[in-house]
């Protein structure tokens, strides 16, 4: 919302600088006998714009200033002593030279603002690649990088390896039922749950945030994971009870599936995914 405000604010800056300059390129050509002197002005008008741009408000205010100042004692001069009326030409330039800076500023403005948000969107972007923007847990990009050091570290250091795949049962018919608020929620607190069990050696991956699929790479056997995956359930099941059902109106239960990797028979990374996703089957 905020970046379409700051475009659309510089569109119509944009558009007005354009107008602006039209009716004072009008106004100039319309008067002959002036012409020489409105140019001059004119291009004063310009310049004070050009300066604001690349400095600041304040500066093209205080070049205003001076300007309305030097103009208007030149008109009172020319009023006085050579008897010239104060015509429609004097307040024209007073008034339009403001408004051509303010409109240069706020251009300056909006662009750098737009300018600022893009730099950050492409920081973000390069932070993000590797994280889900929601839940900032690593996605699949980074698990495949990341699990094809762990398994030659498995397969150097004779270390098991296993990876632990989960997801909500029966989550397409629970979607249904929640708004996209409770979704991200949910898809939240699962993450949480699963940060908070898994060590610090242990890696936490978000493979899918749309049907929500966890990994974990465990640096066990599938004994060991048999542990983690009956902690994960217990937690479940414990906020089951209350958490969950005031939040959510139903029950989350965890689908669990195991592959543990075999340097005999090694598989790629996405292999070992859909190894463990074929375990899910027994697990009812």
């Amino acid at each position: 919302m905020k970046r379409f405000q700051n475009s659309f604010l510089s569109d119509v800056a944009f558009l007005s600088f354009i107008v602006v300059c039209i009716v004072m390129t009008i106004f100039v050509s319309s008067d002959p006998n002036a012409y020489v002197v409105n140019v001059i002005l004119l291009n004063a008008a310009f310049l004070i714009a050009i300066i604001t741009y690349f400095s600041t408000m304040m500066t093209g205010l205080i070049l205003n200033l001076l300007f309305i100042f030097g103009y208007g004692s030149f008109t009172i001069y020319q009023a006085v002593t050579l008897g010239e009326l104060v015509g429609t030409s004097n307040y024209f330039w007073l008034v339009m030279t403001p408004i051509v800076t303010i409109l240069a500023w706020l251009l300056t403005q909006t662009n750098r603002k737009l300018q600022e948000e893009n730099d950050h969107l492409q920081r973000q972007s390069l932070t993000l690649v590797m994280l889900d923007e929601k839940t900032r847990l690593k996605n699949t990009l980074s698990y495949q990088q990341d699990i094809t050091t762990f398994m030659a570290l498995s397969e150097r250091y004779k270390i098991p390896l296993t990876l632990l795949v989960i997801n909500v049962k029966y989550w397409d018919e629970i979607k249904r039922i929640m708004t996209a608020e409770k979704f991200s929620s949910a898809l939240l607190e699962v993450s949480d749950i699963s940060q908070s069990l898994v060590r610090t050696n242990d890696s936490l991956y978000l493979l899918n945030n749309e049907n929500p699929t966890w990994g974990i790479v465990l640096f066990t056997d599938i004994e060991g994971a048999s542990i983690v995956i009956k902690r994960f359930k217990d937690k479940i099941n414990e906020l089951n009870e209350y958490e969950f059902k005031e939040k959510y109106a139903v029950e989350l239960q965890l689908r669990i599936g195991t592959a543990q990797y075999d340097p005999q028979n090694p598989v790629s990374p996405l292999e070992l995914i859909s190894v463990a996703k074929r375990t899910m089957e027994y697990d009812v």
